[in-house]
């Protein structure tokens, strides 16, 4: 039992062994406090939790050995079926990874645009992450009030692509299609009304005290079991680790972007909020400077990077081009040549590192195929985190580690 933080209870402090009952609480796999279809089996010494056993598995739906029987074109939905509530990220780590097999360099102007979406999508899922966790601390209104801005979110993405939720968004080498007119009026809008909108947020929860005493000191995880559990991305960075993908190992150009990665000193619940709010003003930052750098860019029409051995040509150019209609024959038979390699690629979603780990025999399909999901990796945390805890702190703890279902089974 750890001494280190003040949350943590010691039954011995309370009865003596011998008057002490102890039961079994199952949390979940179906309780709405959970979030989503995964189980916690707790034993509770009253309202002190004394041991928690974990069980995932309830949505296993085989996405990798699905993957490896599927074109590297065709696996773009399935990653969608990962962390739904920021699926771009997870498109766009998948086409850097095939990109990365195939040696393709793509120009700024895709890269810059990949730049918005992604982080669009991360606060798209901070804001979610952030809302709820003030929902099950008994604060509503906040998160009634932030989800009109997912719904902006939303709507650019379907701008972009047609969809909203599993967003199939991009294509290897850059896009379906280039942005309309209408997208980048949906981006300044939210460009517009999103800060003062999240100010306002800020100002509901941040410095409110029944929000503080509820989130200070729960849940707490050091440095050193953080880097030994794995955790990444908000809950590492949280616990006062300085690691982020886009600057230790940058891609599609963050380098060329100015920002502030967030820490965090006790690693609690309320650190994990704090370090989630400051990174969508972060992603304020960045989305800013990627317009910036377009508009400086002459080239206002590169929407896909030339290279028709791997990149599928637009439907028109298929009905009406006699080459373009042989290249896309080719890749869908699988007919172009394929590296024969093994790769690892990343980035840093909204929740962590996701990685995919590709292992290529030459064929149409993947030979081998891991995803790296963050989720599945810092949810054996949990555990040592509502030790010692109440069964009230216990769900603020997952909410605040944003423990997607999706990503606990691939």
């Amino acid at each position: 039992m750890d001494n280190d933080f003040k949350n943590k209870i010691n039954p011995k402090d309370i009865a003596p062994e011998e008057q002490r009952e102890y039961n079994t609480l199952n949390l979940g796999p179906t309780h709405p406090a959970t979030h989503g279809i995964f189980q916690n089996i707790l034993t509770m010494d009253g309202e002190i939790i004394l041991d928690s056993q974990q069980t995932v598995g309830y949505i296993h739906r085989a996405f990798e050995k699905i993957a490896e029987h599927r074109a590297f074109y065709q696996i773009t939905p399935l990653t969608d079926r990962l962390n739904y509530c920021s699926s771009p990220l997870n498109n766009m780590g998948w086409h850097m990874t095939v990109e990365k097999l195939l040696d393709i360099e793509l120009p700024k102007r895709i890269e810059y645009l990949r730049v918005i979406i992604m982080e669009l999508a991360r606060i798209a899922d901070h804001l979610v992450c952030n809302s709820v966790i003030g929902v099950d601390c008994g604060a509503l209104t906040p998160f009634t009030y932030i989800f009109q801005a997912r719904e902006w979110i939303y709507e650019i993405f379907e701008e972009v692509c047609g969809a909203r939720l599993t967003t199939n968004i991009g294509r290897i080498g850059g896009f379906e299609r280039n942005f309309s007119d209408r997208a980048w009026a949906k981006v300044d809008r939210f460009m517009k009304d999103y800060p003062p909108m999240l100010k306002e947020f800020e100002n509901l929860l941040m410095r409110n005290r029944i929000f503080m005493d509820r989130t200070i000191g729960t849940g707490p995880i050091s440095e050193e079991k953080a880097l030994n559990f794995g955790l990444t991305g908000p809950n590492l960075r949280a616990a006062g680790i300085d690691y982020d993908v886009r600057v230790m190992n940058p891609y599609s150009s963050y380098e060329d972007f100015e920002f502030i990665v967030p820490v965090g000193t006790q690693g609690d619940t309320y650190d994990r909020f704090m370090v989630r709010q400051e990174e969508m003003w972060q992603s304020l930052s960045i989305i800013r400077q990627a317009i910036e750098k377009l508009d400086k860019i002459e080239d206002k029409e590169t929407f896909q990077v030339d290279v028709p051995e791997y990149v599928l040509p637009p439907k028109e150019k298929v009905y009406n081009n006699m080459e373009a209609l042989i290249y896309h024959f080719k890749q869908v038979m699988g007919e172009n040549p394929i590296p024969v390699k093994e790769i690892y690629h990343c980035i840093e979603a909204a929740n962590g590192e996701l990685g995919f780990y590709l292992v290529s025999d030459g064929g149409r399909s993947p030979y081998r195929l891991h995803f790296r999901r963050p989720c599945f990796v810092y949810y054996q945390a949990y555990p040592e985190m509502i030790k010692g805890g109440l069964l009230s702190d216990a769900i603020v703890t997952m909410s605040s580690l944003n423990v997607i279902a999706g990503e606990l089974d691939a």
